[in-house]
């Protein structure tokens, strides 16, 4: 067998006379060193049942005290020597080896993230079953670092099944159970998602429909002298009726700026209010129009 081997940082070997379990121990009766424990390593794929190739995995992992550098070593042993196993016969091993290799590589690679990771307190975690804990308070704190809307709910909905089909060992009697706080959770966000929608309706209809504007106020035209017009004005606001009181009791100004709000030139411009002020003034008989055009009242 040409072998090529990788360098294990430690390996635990038996001998014929001590090995308590022969299936799965590294037994070497010879020079116990890095080559032979490597060959004994890849016999132990070529004989062993592929049914007990995971618990000889879990077995070897066991005795050794840094389980992901074996694990590692021990993948990159029989990728080295692939060709050992190019006969279709024995592919299938060299397969099989490999799938549960990656198995326990991912679940080494979990416990060793959940140890590394701050532990949530007792207190805060509603139930734990065989494999996990459940923590409403850990879910809120990663649907914080969600920043899409969908994959917040995808990821409570998949908590809530994992939880209904986890079997549960204890339940925090403080905290309600961990698939109600989930669903009250998906209810308040799809509640603030429905608001913020009417909201930006409500501002999108305001700025397409920025309301009833008023009708623009209606000037009547003079098709003649200006001076007409604030004549007989005039003599509403100087001759003094029966009663002791004009027709129109307004200061000049106020009625000046009465004509040019409501009237207009014979082109359609507007009346200058200093004008007016003056054809409205009692002094000023020099800007009253000819005694044929008064009106008279």
């Amino acid at each position: 067998m040409n072998l090529k081997t990788t360098p294990f940082p430690e390996f635990v070997t038996s001998t014929s006379s001590n090995s308590i379990n022969p299936l799965f121990d590294i037994v070497i009766d010879e020079n116990v060193n890095l080559e032979n424990y490597c060959r004994a390593l890849i016999q132990k794929v070529f004989d062993l049942p592929q049914s007990k190739f995971g618990l000889f995995i879990e077995y070897q992992t066991e005795l050794v005290k840094d389980e992901l550098k074996w694990i590692n070593k021990f993948e990159k042993l029989i990728t080295l020597n692939e060709e050992l196993f190019s006969d279709k016969k024995v592919f299938c091993r060299y397969n099989k080896m490999y799938h549960y290799i990656d198995k326990k590589r991912d679940e080494l690679q979990i416990i060793s993230t959940k140890r590394n990771s701050k532990s949530t307190p007792k207190r805060l975690i509603n139930a734990e079953a065989e494999d996990r804990y459940f923590s409403f308070h850990e879910v809120k704190e990663h649907i914080d670092k969600i920043d899409n809307f969908n994959e917040k709910l995808i990821y409570l909905t998949e908590e809530i099944f994992e939880y209904k089909n986890a079997d549960i060992i204890s339940k925090n009697g403080k905290l309600l159970d961990y698939d109600i706080q989930c669903n009250q959770l998906i209810k308040k966000l799809q509640t603030i998602r429905r608001m913020k929608t009417d909201f930006e309706k409500e501002k999108a209809q305001s700025e397409n429909n920025p309301g009833p504007t008023e009708d623009p106020k209606i000037k009547l035209q003079l098709n003649g002298p200006i001076n007409i017009v604030t004549n007989a004005f005039k003599q509403m606001m100087v001759n003094i009726k029966p009663n002791g009181k004009p027709y129109i009791q307004y200061k000049i100004k106020d009625v000046a700026q009465f004509i040019c709000d409501n009237f207009v030139d014979e082109h359609g411009q507007q009346l200058s209010q200093a004008t007016i002020q003056t054809y409205l003034s009692p002094n000023r008989t020099d800007k009253d129009p000819n005694s044929d055009s008064v009106v008279r009242f």
